[in-house]
């Protein structure tokens, strides 16, 4: 018997988010441990009338081409993958990793090689959603590999991720909605402002490294609303810096394709960064930003609205969300912001605000420790966040129903 959470998922994930049509090309993207997600989301899609194919991932193979594949074999571009991008209508992507440090003591130099590779994939597929010739949704299924990640049990791990996308309430649109009308107000803001300044003392960080000053221009440029559309669970505005100057610190581990960075501190100057540094793999760190010319420039910048997250998760997917956060992007910009850097990169770093972090406005004061100062805009005081866990708990039920399907 399958997971109604599952169906649930499904039904989000078809209507509200990819808002599939009849007929349209549907391609569902899936790791190996998630048949029983697939199945949900390409029933879901017949119902709606689409034409859904499947195509499966695996981090396992991926492991095999870094460690044995030569630098023609590492460049080397799947031609279907090009033409389903290039063709299909909807591309809906179901992640869930067996294990997420597995690429980690490969060569460093192999993997930046293989996603320098796929620049103009991503490109491609950063210009398609812009022009909206295709839609785009990402969602993780819960497995052992991240909540272990999380320092969870998988129980847990599953129902936070299912409350993240109000999947406890009787009907998950309304709060959406909600929460889309909430963002909206405050991109409506920003869009009229020039200049963001997000601060962190030293002092909330142990004063064991220097804190953040950074000062980001936005002027003219469009800001997103992502309410359940291209990520589910979601919960950010973001936008396509102009130039950005200073320096930040980041309070959050950083995990890129399986390799762990702790304490990064990054110095920008006219929108590139020009000092890095990290307490952990800083060599790694160094590969990434020299990966390519736009890898060291500044892609995007988001806010994360989403308060039903509240812890780190080394999981940049959820971690961008943490209602109190902000992040930049290094490398490849979204062409609708009006940033259109272009890299094999596009890496999400998350700094809290929620010890003594602030957000200005063209010098106003928007948002102090992890909380909006305009009641309009995205709040805390939405759904009870979390239960006591127990047997009746979303993750309980999960549990129960996929008990030794998921891995």
């Amino acid at each position: 018997m399958r997971d109604p959470l599952l169906d649930k998922l499904a039904r989000v994930l078809v209507h509200h988010c990819a808002r599939v049509e009849p007929n349209d090309l549907v391609t569902i993207v899936g790791d190996t441990g998630c048949s029983e997600a697939v199945e949900a989301v390409f029933e879901e899609a017949l119902r709606a009338g689409a034409h859904p194919s499947f195509h499966v991932r695996s981090d396992a193979l991926h492991e095999l081409l870094l460690r044995y594949g030569t630098e023609v074999q590492l460049r080397h571009i799947c031609p279907f993958e090009d033409f389903r991008l290039e063709h299909c209508d909807v591309l809906i992507f179901l992640k869930q990793p067996r294990n997420t440090r597995s690429p980690g003591r490969i060569d460093a130099a192999n993997a930046v090689l293989a996603q320098a590779a796929r620049r103009g994939l991503i490109a491609k597929s950063l210009r398609r959603a812009a022009e909206d010739r295709m839609r785009y949704v990402l969602t993780e299924i819960p497995g052992h590999a991240a909540a272990q990640d999380a320092e969870m049990s998988l129980e847990q791990y599953a129902d936070r991720v299912y409350r993240a996308g109000f999947l406890h309430l009787p009907d998950p649109l309304q709060e959406w909605r909600r929460l889309h009308a909430c963002q909206q107000s405050l991109c409506d803001f920003l869009s009229k402002k020039s200049h963001l300044r997000f601060r962190v003392p030293a002092s909330a960080i142990g004063g064991r490294l220097e804190g953040t000053d950074l000062t980001v221009d936005v002027s003219s440029r469009a800001w997103v609303n992502c309410a359940g559309g291209e990520n589910f669970p979601d919960g950010e505005v973001f936008s396509g810096p102009r130039d950005v100057n200073g320096v930040v610190t980041f309070n959050f581990p950083a995990v890129h394709r399986g390799k762990e960075m702790d304490g990064i501190r990054l110095r920008f100057r006219d929108g590139r960064v020009v000092e890095a540094s990290a307490t952990t793999s800083q060599d790694h760190l160094l590969k990434l930003l020299d990966m390519d010319e736009g890898s060291r420039n500044a892609g995007e910048i988001g806010i994360g609205t989403n308060y039903q997250l509240t812890e780190i998760w080394k999981n940049a997917f959820f971690d961008e969300k943490i209602g109190g956060t902000f992040h930049i992007a290094l490398g490849a910009g979204y062409p609708e912001t009006g940033n259109t850097n272009q890299s094999g990169l596009h890496w999400d770093l998350v700094c809290d605000l929620r010890n003594g972090g602030t957000i200005e406005a063209d010098g106003e004061v928007i948002q102090r420790d992890g909380r909006f100062l305009n009641p309009g805009f995205p709040r805390a005081d939405g759904p009870a966040r979390h239960s006591n866990l127990g047997s009746d708990s979303i993750g309980g039920i999960f549990l129960r129903l996929t008990h030794g399907r998921l891995s």
